[in-house]
């Protein structure tokens, strides 16, 4: 009996709370679905996530001479872990040398022919004109033999005379064809050993100069500052492995942390709202806690397609009017461009507005009961619309249709 007692008593507290989880959960559902029309602050804004990059930057090339050279695609062997700090000549990395090498030896072996080429030169050049001047001095000597001949002979018959003179007179016009053959023959054995000495000139001059390309592929900064590493054609940053063209010879800049901005870009919708001047609030992914002012200093004019995308995208850069000593080229940002500023206005959440007929209205309490009454808007944004006409501030409006409400009549603004 006392069972039974005790389970009659039990029903009257499971009907109380199963008629709370149904009432106290309507109650509750209503309270979600209002809210309080609200003054305050509005404002309208376009939040795009973009890249720190400085805008004042020293670039580290590699060698100027590789497109001399014709070195088309140069290796990196070897980098500094990209954000170190140098200074003016520290070693920042090192290229793989092994095409100038190549060169180089070839440019030894030209040099050595070269110089075989003119010692040769000059050994031919120097029999070619001694034998020259040897036949010169026979002529000198048969002409000195020939006078002395004929200087004895003055009472030998006239035709033997006669004879003398005239091998005399030919010798003397062999002496002087000879001289001016010499003198032909010297000057040509000078231009062709200043051909074969040009040749050795010009291929010791390209051996210097590989050398020198050959030191230039270690690489030191030229200035100080932080390394950022410079990036591909395709986005990637350079590293070891990647290579560098005598059309691209950068390998990474140093920027000036004190002029920074943030590069980013907005699609097709956004960017009309987007102007040249406007202010900026710039977060970083890195570090949550730092915010920098900015200001919209560039609006790109024409769209551009991103690799992997169909989508048009506009470039946008924003200036850091505010330096921070953790901001880093290359790090995330997120930018909050004020569009639209207003003080002291009234703002409902955008899904507190119904339309019916190009009317626009709000369910709004009014006592025990809830009316529908048309409002003016005017600016919006993602989350909320400014209210002009028709509610008061600390008014209630639900944001869902109330139930059984649908045909009861909009109580006009006039």
């Amino acid at each position: 009996m006392s069972k039974k007692k005790l389970l009659l008593s039990g029903i009257p507290i499971v009907l109380i709370l199963l008629g709370y989880t149904l009432f106290g959960n309507n109650s509750d559902e209503d309270v979600a679905i209002t809210t309080k029309v609200v003054k305050g602050q509005f404002t309208s804004e376009v939040i795009i996530s973009g890249e720190a990059q400085s805008t004042s930057l020293k670039k580290i090339n590699g060698p100027n001479d590789i497109r001399k050279f014709k070195l088309r695609d140069v290796k990196i062997q070897d980098l500094i872990p990209e954000g170190s700090v140098v200074k003016k000549g520290d070693y920042v990395g090192r290229l793989d040398p092994s095409e100038v090498n190549e060169q180089i030896i070839d440019a030894q072996l030209n040099l050595e022919t070269a110089q075989s080429k003119y010692t040769q030169e000059q050994l031919d050049t120097t029999l070619t004109l001694k034998q020259e001047r040897t036949a010169i001095k026979d002529l000198l000597f048969d002409i000195e033999e020939n006078k002395l001949e004929l200087k004895q002979s003055i009472y030998e018959p006239p035709a033997t005379i006669k004879k003398l003179e005239i091998n005399i007179e030919r010798l003397e016009r062999d002496l002087k064809e000879k001289k001016e053959d010499y003198k032909i023959k010297e000057q040509k054995a000078m231009a062709k050993m200043v051909e074969v000495g040009t040749e050795v000139s010009k291929i010791k001059k390209t051996l210097e100069e590989l050398q020198n390309l050959q030191k230039s592929f270690t690489i030191h900064s030229d200035a100080n500052g932080m390394v950022t590493y410079a990036k591909n054609w395709d986005g990637s940053k350079r590293k070891v492995g990647s290579s560098i063209s005598m059309w691209d010879p950068a390998i990474a800049t140093l920027p000036d942390l004190n002029k920074m901005e943030s590069k980013t870009y907005a699609n097709e919708v956004d960017i009309r709202k987007i102007k040249k001047d406007l202010p900026v609030i710039i977060g970083f992914d890195a570090f949550p806690d730092i915010t920098l002012k900015g200001t919209v200093t560039n609006v790109a004019n024409v769209g551009e397609v991103k690799r992997g995308s169909d989508i048009k995208l506009f470039q946008v850069l924003v200036n850091m009017d505010e330096n921070n000593p953790n901001v880093r080229p290359g790090m995330t940002t997120s930018n909050r461009i004020i569009i639209h500023q207003e003080e002291n206005v009234l703002m409902v959440p955008l899904e507190a507005i119904f339309s019916q007929d190009s009317i626009s209205y709000v369910y709004a309490k009014s006592g025990l009961s809830i009316s529908k009454k048309e409002v003016e808007m005017g600016d919006s944004n993602v989350d909320v619309v400014i209210i002009k006409k028709g509610v008061d501030e600390n008014e209630v409006v639900y944001l869902s249709k109330p139930e059984g409400l649908e045909e009861k009549s909009i109580l006009s603004l006039n």
